[in-house]
């Protein structure tokens, strides 16, 4: 046996001019060999440490089968789980190893969960609605990836209701306009809000816009969630604040040291200048994608036209927006409609101005006229003819 043909071999010479041989796996310990590699001394102690390599190449099992430390072994190594974005991966790492730690239940068999395990389980989470629905969710897609691969065959999840959480606030106009007006044309933070409100895109993905995605037609972006690849076209504003704004080689925004922003250093940028702005804490960077959706919505765009701006995967969260849209745009054409169908008793008219958008005083009412509750009931109906119930009520009376 030659040393030269022999792996995992380091050959010195020592002080004393005598050969040694070590054994050396990458860059772990060495460990020396006895004699020379004609010895069967040396055979028997290479061929040892050639199956300690063995062992630990060999892959690592989580768990026994069947629980769910294995099945979120199996899931982590599943296309279902590598074909998500990096981010998101690390978010659902994040929740599912949490869960396991938190619940102690990695030990446990995926098949024995049952409905009341999961309910109890949320409901331990309801001081925190946004982390039980986080979880409620990696659990759904826990165990229908274990139905699928035949470790049980119900989903204890089923009807599970989520908790209703709070949402990111949607600028307002008037939020937008002020926020316009304490940061001109020409200056960072300017060029950031427009391609918030504008583009309709997430942090991280405005964050790494650069020059080079900038063409004629508008801004290519490649969404780091979901990996789609869209065109957005300019706005007008936003077309005119990129021609306002200096253009430097690499990324469209950049720190005061010419690097680009981090998603998390932009959302820090962000929030400071919106505080400066003088706009309440409910303004967040994420709220500006919504206004984009909302204003979209209002101007009649369909869910799918929205979607094709924002990215968004699924339908469902746009379609709130088009919804929103279309009750505004109802209730207005039902309220002029009875405006039309019973005008006001001459007199007691309220004009728009007596709201406090644009004049003083309710209607026509002077601060010191008597208020009467009798003067505000316009043409109403005596309830006996407008609800049907009452009809019924006196007819069987």
């Amino acid at each position: 046996m030659s040393d030269k043909k022999l792996k995992y071999i380091e050959r010195f010479v020592d002080r004393h001019g005598r050969v040694r041989y070590y054994f050396r796996h990458g860059r772990g310990e060495r460990t020396p060999l006895p004699s020379a590699p004609e010895s069967q001394a040396f055979k028997a102690a290479y061929a040892a440490a050639l199956k300690r390599v063995a062992v630990k190449a060999e892959k690592k099992v989580r768990g026994a089968p069947g629980t769910f430390d294995r099945l979120v072994q199996e899931y982590f190594e599943s296309p279902d789980y590598l074909r998500l974005a990096m981010q998101t991966q690390m978010t659902y790492a994040s929740v599912i190893e949490r869960f396991l730690i938190e619940e102690n239940v990695g030990h446990r068999l995926v098949r024995e969960m049952t409905r009341k395990h999961v309910q109890k389980i949320i409901a331990k989470r309801a001081a925190t609605p946004g982390a039980a629905n986080q979880l409620l969710k990696k659990l759904k897609v826990l165990l229908h990836f274990a139905i699928d691969n035949g470790w049980r065959t119900d989903d204890p999840t089923i009807r599970i209701k989520k908790f209703a959480e709070g949402e990111f606030h949607t600028w307002t106009d008037g939020e937008i306009e002020r926020f316009e007006a304490t940061w001109r044309i020409g200056s960072r933070e300017r060029l950031a809000f427009a391609l918030f409100l504008y583009s309709g895109q997430r942090t991280s993905d405005v964050a790494k816009m650069s020059w080079a995605d900038v063409s004629e037609d508008g801004i290519w972006v490649v969404q780091r969630k979901t990996k789609a690849k869209l065109l957005v076209p300019f706005h007008p504003e936003l077309y005119a604040i990129l021609s306002a704004s200096r253009r430097r080689e690499g990324a469209i925004l950049q720190t005061a040291f010419g690097k680009p922003f981090s998603s998390k250093g932009l959302s820090n940028f962000m929030g400071v200048r919106i505080g400066k702005a003088g706009l309440p804490e409910r303004c967040v960077t994420h709220g500006l994608r919504k206004a984009a959706a909302r204003r979209l919505a209002e101007a009649g765009c369909s869910a799918n036209e929205i979607a094709a701006i924002t990215g968004h995967a699924s339908l469902e969260e746009v379609a709130r927006y088009t919804k929103a849209a279309e009750q505004k745009k109802l209730a207005r054409s039902a309220m002029d409609r009875l405006a039309r169908e019973r005008p006001a008793v001459p007199g007691v008219g309220v004009q728009p101005e007596g709201l406090g958008m644009g004049g003083g005083g309710f209607g026509k009412m002077s601060p010191n006229t008597p208020y009467n509750v009798n003067d505000l009931q316009i043409g109403w109906r005596p309830v006996g003819d407008s609800n049907p119930c009452s009809q019924r009520e006196r007819l069987v009376s």
